[in-house]
């Protein structure tokens, strides 16, 4: 699985970082996600912050 942020749509709320820190991450005042496939482990923390963003800016896809 992997996840993308769309930079148009993010309003830099922090919340996908703070849930799920090792996919999600703040450069500046908007979040970026992990380049690549998402560790597996990771994949359940990945989906709640991203079902947790209020504008739903982070889109997840199955590799």
């Amino acid at each position: 699985m992997r996840a993308f942020v769309d930079p148009d749509l993010c309003i830099g709320c922090t919340q996908c970082a703070g849930i799920c820190p090792t996919v999600f991450t703040m450069e500046g005042t908007l979040a970026v996600a992990l380049v690549g496939e998402i560790p597996g482990e990771e994949v359940p923390a990945a989906v709640d912050a991203a079902q947790a963003c209020p504008v739903s800016a982070i889109r997840m896809e199955e590799s």
